[in-house]
């Protein structure tokens, strides 16, 4: 078992489109949770938006990562990386997960933005040979 390689995807939310005003200055929307923006991914790399589907290394990358996302991560992270697994599956919904399935396992986590504009982020654990 071990040692493993992780990546942690962006598998919901809105990041809109990002704006700038002439200096180059982020213009934020009046109200991103009615819009259901979440700040974080409307921020993005302070060129573009992050997206749904995007894909950071992790620990390398917790750097570029939310601080309440790395907050959500964090608890499932030690598990993974000692080996375990957290056993329920979600049948039946967009969360179903793999466990182990040729060294993959993955996790998924709701960011704890108490709005709508929250995250769902995806785990993956890859053994390295």
């Amino acid at each position: 078992m071990g040692p493993y390689k992780f990546e942690v995807q962006i598998f919901e939310g809105n990041g809109g489109n990002l704006q700038k005003d002439s200096e180059g200055k982020i213009i934020y929307p009046d109200d991103l949770a009615k819009e259901r923006i979440c700040a974080w991914m409307y921020r993005g790399d302070g060129t573009d938006s992050f997206k749904q589907g995007q894909i950071f290394k992790y620990p390398e990358e917790s750097g570029k990562l939310c601080p309440w996302m790395v907050t959500s991560i964090n608890e499932a992270y030690q598990v993974l990386r000692l080996g375990g697994n957290m056993l329920w599956t979600y049948k039946d919904t967009p969360y179903v997960k793999e466990i182990n399935k040729d060294g993959i396992t993955t996790e998924f986590l709701r960011c704890v933005d108490p709005t709508d504009s929250g995250i769902v982020i995806k785990i993956t654990r890859k053994e390295v040979n």
